[in-house]
């Protein structure tokens, strides 16, 4: 008798421990669907109308520095009732509800592992629209951030090992095994690898520590830094009598943002690249990041060249790769 009471008090206690420590997300299955969809679950009425105008003009607004528009996500609509089943597992969810509640938050985890759900609702149109108004930049972040993890996470199924940049740099990045060393120099590296469509590449050097402290000349110091970097480094094509090389297209400014990487300050710039006197132009993203431990600025930067193609997703693998960045000295 003294043994089936304890073997009842455990059973009743991992049950009850599992409750309590909100286990529950380990029985939830795993988050699926394409990198950068989102899933929008509200009332047909409402998607057609200027509730949905809204909701398309904050998470399908062009991503910023591609040559061009292509939406932040890719917005797969639901009315309410067909919302079930595999759909549910989305990582990324949005919900817009007409309700007696006034409320914009966030959820984690709800249907499935990892997710976001954000969700929104108002007694009228205007109180969605102005609690969308009001959320949308902290959801669209949120989205894009588990978005990121992502990707990375599929980048650790195999990694690049080859240590250039380690040795050149005392840095590392998770970069796929896909990539590979194309070029190394004394403070320049080159590591890219081959698309259907074109490449994908990483560069890496390093600035002066005193570089682009004058925020009256930081978008042509930029400039002028990724052009002679480019006309040194990253050659265009072959034309007789005629200089070609990679430089920032005169005709678009680049957006500069601040960043944070790998715990320091840092310089975030998304633009558009073309070849000098060729026809040949795809985007970058740079980060400049701080380095006062080895008095001196870092800067990683990841470009596609994939002519004719759409390269959002290009370049959010490249971001996610940069993202990684690691201080190993």
């Amino acid at each position: 008798m003294n043994l089936v009471r304890t073997l009842l008090f455990s059973v009743v206690f991992f049950v009850f421990s599992c409750q309590e420590g909100g286990s529950k997300k380990s029985y939830l299955p795993a988050s699926t669907g394409p990198i950068n969809s989102l899933v929008v679950v509200m009332d047909s009425e409402l998607w057609k109308g200027e509730v949905g105008d809204k909701v398309r003009e904050y998470f399908a607004a062009p991503e910023v520095g591609l040559i061009w528009a292509e939406p932040l996500f890719s917005i797969n609509h639901f009315p309410p009732q067909v919302f079930s089943g595999v759909t549910r597992q989305s990582r990324s969810i949005l919900y817009v509800q007409k309700d007696t509640l006034d409320i914009g938050h966030l959820k984690a985890d709800m249907y499935a592992s990892p997710q976001r759900v954000g969700v929104v609702k108002g007694r009228t149109n205007d109180e969605i629209m102005a609690n969308l108004d009001e959320n949308a930049p902290e959801m669209i972040a949120a989205f894009k951030k588990l978005e990121i993890g992502e990707v990375q996470k599929r980048f650790l199924r195999s990694l690049n090992k080859e240590g250039v940049l380690e040795e050149k740099f005392g840095i590392a990045m998770d970069i796929p095994s896909i990539y590979r060393v194309g070029k190394r120099e004394d403070n320049f590296v080159w590591i890219d690898r081959q698309i259907l469509e074109g490449t994908l590449n990483i560069i890496a050097y390093t600035m002066p520590e005193d570089a682009f402290q004058n925020d009256s000349t930081l978008v042509r110091d930029i400039v002028r830094m990724r052009d002679s970097i480019g006309e040194t480094y990253i050659p265009g094509a072959d034309i007789p009598g005629k200089v070609t090389y990679m430089r920032t297209d005169p005709g678009f400014a680049p957006h500069i943002f601040p960043a944070e990487l790998a715990g320091k300050k840092a310089i975030e710039v998304r633009g558009i690249w073309d070849i000098k006197n060729y026809a040949m132009a795809g985007t970058f993203l740079t980060y400049i990041v701080d380095d006062p431990a080895n008095k001196r600025k870092l800067v990683i930067e990841g470009f596609a060249f994939a002519p004719a193609t759409e390269k959002r997703d290009y370049m959010f693998e490249l971001e996610a790769i940069l993202r990684t960045l690691k201080f190993t000295r």
